[in-house]
């Protein structure tokens, strides 16, 4: 008999707002963090894309995580301990420190061995490894050039010179933890280290696709008994110094196009669509919890999860396959899972990138098995593409939606490509399933169902 499993807990680190109530307010309030690109990289390449989404300055002490253990870690795990831990709070878990060490903490209410740890990143620690890579790459190099610059060269060429040092700007030193920082399952590890969590530890990372994958598979464990509590969601974080990771998205084609107005640039669904919005990152966490023991514990409940699937459309590493076979079929797989036809999902939150490839294939995809009236939103027209966080973002306003009975609207959506029934505006609805799908560069489709607890 399959168990039921419940969301008792949430945290969220984003470019809208760090708490899970800061992000949720915000994004009901249609608020979008829109800034130009760092001035600096515009000295190592010519980008197409003029606007990011960054998050804002956030004190790790803020977040749960004491000086030295920052420097030890990427900024993707640092924020991922963040919103794991007002997760774990928000659940009921009480947090009790380690006798021999005050920065780690045992969870009171829930055996450690019974609860899994399962999140989702695109691209890892990327920021430490491009951070330790100039630092390998331009330190010799550098002290040389400035060397000579100093002693040697004329006036000329010491401010040619110059130059060129500043451009081979790198960090202070190469990491001793550079390997433990860049590591993927980095992320995974560091929360269940950081709350002496010892069951299942696993890392997901499937692009785009990673948060959605990773809940869903995470809801799996709880449903089949593995686990009883589970830790889920996404984190990423896409900075570095020069930019690298940006113009990787940027070379491709894949980010907006058309800046001139910043604030109406990210524009998902809308016939005037140029790319999707690039973000600094962020972290969404979930905690998942098979229903007895939440009940046992009084936990309050958010949303209950339903259904799960995913399917590969093996036909291109950059772009959805024409027709969506896969992703229709993934679609109905998750509702089967569910015991739910198409006619009962309410809610949609998109994949919505605002890239022309997305938006036009995922709107026929919506018409054809869902129809005209189911209600539809993106969440990246508000934080922009987390990547790897991006499913578990819309995981959690999917359940807040479903807890508060209404949602965000789908922003800066003036002319849609296809005539959905698109959220325009913020009110009162009779929501009882939701649904939150995903689709990845490889060809990954994921998709969790949920439905509204009562």
């Amino acid at each position: 008999m399959k168990r039921r499993v419940v969301i008792t807990g949430a945290g969220a680190v984003s470019t809208i707002g760090t708490g899970m109530d800061e992000f949720w307010r915000n994004c009901l309030e249609a608020k979008s963090a829109v800034a130009p690109v760092p001035e600096n990289w515009d000295h190592y390449a010519a980008l197409h894309s003029r606007i990011w989404s960054p998050l804002p300055e956030i004190d790790p002490e803020y977040l749960g995580v004491a000086r030295t253990e920052r420097l030890q870690l990427d900024p993707g795990s640092v924020n991922a301990i963040g919103a794991a831990r007002e997760a774990i709070e928000r659940a009921g878990f009480g947090l009790v420190p380690d006798a021999n060490n005050s920065r780690v903490f045992t969870l009171t209410g829930a055996d450690s061995t019974r609860i899994g740890v399962y999140l989702g990143t695109g691209i890892g620690g990327a920021y430490s490894f491009l951070h330790n890579h100039a630092h390998h790459l331009y330190q010799r190099a550098r002290a040389t050039l400035k060397g000579y610059a100093e002693t040697r060269a004329s006036a000329p060429e010491r401010e040619m010179l110059d130059g060129v040092v500043a451009l081979m700007a790198h960090g202070p030193r190469y990491h001793p933890f550079v390997v433990s920082m860049l590591m993927p399952n980095s992320s995974s590890a560091v929360v269940a280290i950081k709350f002496s969590i010892t069951g299942p530890n696993t890392t997901y990372c499937v692009a785009c696709a990673s948060g959605t994958v990773a809940v869903g598979n995470a809801y799996r464990a709880v449903r089949d008994g593995c686990v009883d509590v589970a830790v889920s969601g996404g984190c990423e974080y896409l900075n570095d110094e020069h930019g690298h990771i940006f113009r990787g998205f940027d070379v491709a084609g894949t980010l907006i196009r058309d800046c001139a107005d910043p604030q109406a640039a990210n524009r998902p669904f809308d016939q005037k669509h140029s790319g999707f919005l690039f973000s600094q990152g962020g972290a969404a966490v979930l905690i998942l919890e098979e229903l007895e023991h939440a009940q046992r514990r009084g936990a309050t409940i958010m949303a209950e999860l339903i259904g799960y699937a995913e399917t590969f459309d093996a036909h291109s590493m950059m772009s959805l396959a024409p027709g969506g076979a896969q992703i229709e079929r993934m679609l109905r797989a998750a509702l089967a899972d569910a015991g739910v036809g198409v006619h009962e999902v309410d809610y949609i939150n998109a994949h919505g990138t605002g890239t022309r490839n997305n938006d036009e294939a995922e709107t026929e995809i919506i018409d054809r098995v869902f129809g005209k009236s189911v209600r539809v939103n993106s969440t990246k027209s508000l934080l922009g593409h987390t990547i790897g966080a991006s499913g578990a973002f819309e995981i959690l306003v999917t359940a807040l939606s479903l807890r508060d009975q209404t949602t965000h609207i789908c922003k800066n959506l003036d002319a849609p490509l296809r005539e959905l029934n698109f959220v325009r505006a913020v009110e009162p609805l009779d929501l009882r399933v939701g649904l939150s799908q995903s689709f990845a560069f490889g060809g990954h489709n994921a998709a969790v169902v949920l439905r509204r607890f009562h």
